[in-house]
């Protein structure tokens, strides 16, 4: 294949992953849209408080709004569980296409705590979440392009603000929505379809004549309620707040499937594709570049030490060759090297099937808490694959205790992550956030643990250690060579260091987004290019340390075996630095334990990370030793 040929197929591929990372409102059997007629009735249902600056979700109902008379929990699924989602009902309750203004929801007399929890919770800037046939409430506001209105998620609890010439600053709150919900009608049959669930907060301080529990007349509905005129509610001690709400019906031409478009549009879409292309363009020019200098360079060595023709010449030799009977010596702690493939081999599995579901839309956003479902289940599941992984290469080292290393998979990196993970979980339980995942579930996860992930990594290890062992391609000798004075580039640390950069910088553009995603409260579903990014990240790590792994070699320092893994692994420690940096210029996170949440899970994500780049990187640099040394005759 010529090289036009070789740059059309890859065009080819990116023009597949960008029509997959643009369909990203494809809906599958599952999850089956809902007719409504004239009439039919619709319930609001209520999810977390959530807020940016803190980090830590809370249930709706811990501020004091309007309560039904008995609160039903959705069903969860484990994603929702630990994100900390609490779907529960409402008293935000019409019926399909009747319009209804002022409705009363119910009247609240504050105390001393309701009221404090209000004011800190305007403080921290909490939204108000809410769903209506599984789309999510949202405020409009303006694109900075100005062509197309975007989404917020949820609406602000209050704000605080001067009012009627007062010099001090008083909190009020947003205790009347006026709820538009649009529908796509079927022309035929007349039955709708709910296809977007917009809101706009407003804070009024009503006024009635005589309280009804069933048919109270707000004397504040017959005014405009956009008028200056109209007081703010305020939120104090001992005041008395009327909870109410209007609904508006408009017909809309957006489909069904189409219907969660406005929701994931991205208000820096533009940046965003230029440097995600951008990125793919450099990488896979530095990519080619690597494997081309490499294959012409490897090709020349190969040839001219099978054309040696005396004894003499094979001595004046110098490079890689020489080191042939010491490199495939086990390495210091090998069985620990083995846990730390098999487990970068379950985290790869785990990861790549996960993005072929996205991919396919399993994963979409109306599957709420999927993502996270399939993430934990998949990792459990690959527990097979990671232990038979860590065992052929247990039995290649001549390791005999592989039961020992079978449990060494099965714990360490689980162990490590739990135990961060269950300090974490403290910290948000104490702070009474609804973010703390119960003790049901933590006891579920410990099951799928031991009950599941832990056997199936005992049965792909007996299933490895029961297979003949690799053979190396040359013979091992008996006293180790003496590796000579290395220059400073070679050195162990700036090798590993600058060996991550390449890597870091073929998905540093893309954690971004993702960081904003998780950090700020947005849709990601650009899994598309997620994909790109991925396979880019799997190239350059296997390229970047197949070339440090020649240099290592042609300077007769045999040691590659940790030093391959550590190569492409610390591109991790790029990834924590930069989250430092996000932390710093994008996040306004003020409180310490929200601080502690965001390193504590950007720590078990950069841990993972390491272990998935530089489990890669082994990989990659194990093929290229193996193959470059059979390739030459060795006497």
């Amino acid at each position: 294949m010529g090289i036009h040929g070789r740059n059309s197929w890859i065009f080819s591929l990116f023009v597949v992953f960008l029509f997959f990372s643009q369909s990203h409102s494809f809906y599958l059997p599952g999850v089956a849209p809902r007719d409504f007629t004239t009439g039919d009735p619709l319930q609001v249902k209520v999810n977390k408080l959530s807020s940016t600056k803190t980090q830590l979700p809370y249930d709706y109902y811990y501020l004091s709004y309007c309560k039904p008379k008995k609160i039903l929990n959705s069903a969860e699924n484990l994603g929702e569980v630990l994100r900390g989602d609490r779907i529960e009902n409402s008293v935000y309750t019409f019926k399909m296409r009747e319009e209804k203004t002022c409705q009363v929801g119910c009247r609240k007399k504050l105390d001393a705590e309701a009221a404090k929890n209000f004011k800190e919770m305007i403080d921290d800037e909490y939204r108000v979440n809410m769903i209506l046939d599984n789309l999510p409430v949202a405020v409009i506001r303006q694109r900075r392009d100005g062509q197309a209105k975007v989404y917020e998620h949820g609406f602000r609890v209050g704000f605080k603000g001067k009012y009627s010439g007062t010099s001090d600053e008083k909190y009020f709150i947003h205790n009347h929505l006026i709820f538009k919900v649009m529908y796509h009608k079927d022309l035929e049959t007349d039955v709708a379809r709910i296809v977007g669930f917009e809101v706009t907060p407003h804070s009024i301080a009503h006024e009635y004549k005589e309280w009804k529990e069933q048919d109270t007349q707000l004397v504040t509905c017959t005014k405009n309620i956009m008028q200056s005129g109209t007081p703010p509610q305020e939120v104090d001690a001992d005041k008395e707040i009327v909870f109410s709400y209007d609904v508006t019906f408009e017909e809309s031409d957006i489909k069904w499937a189409s219907r969660w478009d406005t929701y994931l549009l991205m208000n820096d879409d533009q940046i965003h594709w230029f440097s995600i292309i951008n990125s793919l363009m450099i990488v896979l020019f530095l990519s080619g570049m690597v494997a081309m200098i490499m294959m012409r360079t490897l090709y020349r060595d190969i040839a001219n030490y099978n054309q040696l023709e005396t004894q003499d010449e094979a001595q004046e030799e110098t490079g890689w060759k020489l080191v042939h009977g010491d490199v495939f010596r086990p390495p210091l702690n090998s069985s620990l090297l083995c846990v730390y493939v098999g487990t970068g081999v379950q985290v790869f599995a785990m990861t790549l099937v996960t993005m072929m579901f996205a991919l396919l839309g399993f994963l979409s956003p109306s599957n709420r808490g999927g993502l996270m479902t399939a993430m934990v289940l998949l990792w459990v599941f690959m527990g097979l694959f990671a232990g038979y992984s860590s065992a052929r290469l247990y039995k290649m080292f001549k390791g005999t205790e592989w039961k020992k290393n079978t449990l060494k998979t099965a714990f360490m990196f689980p162990g490590i992550l739990f135990s961060i993970f269950f300090v974490l979980n403290a910290l948000i339980w104490g702070e009474k956030s609804s973010g703390a995942v119960p003790f049901g579930t933590m006891l579920a996860l410990m099951l799928l643990w031991f009950g599941i992930s832990v056997p199936l990594v005992f049965v792909g290890s007996y299933l490895g250690f029961k297979k003949p062992p690799m053979e190396d391609p040359v013979k091992t000798n008996k006293i180790p060579r003496q590796i000579p004075e290395q220059a400073w580039y070679m050195k162990p640390i700036f090798s590993i260091l600058i060996g991550g950069i390449l890597p870091f910088g073929a998905v540093f553009i893309e954690l971004f987004f993702i960081l904003t995603s998780i950090w700020l409260n947005q849709f990601y579903y650009i899994f598309g290019f997620l994909f790109i990014v991925f396979v880019i990240l799997i190239i350059t790590c296997a390229e970047i340390t197949i070339v440090l792994c020649y240099f290592q070699l042609c300077s007769e320092d045999y040691h590659w075996w940790w030093r391959s893994y550590l190569t492409a692994g610390s591109s991790a420690l790029y990834l924590f630095l930069y989250s430092i940096f996000y932390f710093f210029t994008k996040l306004e996170i003020t409180k310490l334990v929200s601080g502690i949440l965001y390193f504590g899970y950007m720590l078990i994500g950069s841990y993972a990370f390491f272990v998935l780049t530089g489990t890669i990187g082994f990989y990659a640099c194990f093929w290229f030793v193996r193959k470059i040394y059979s390739s030459v005759k060795i006497d």
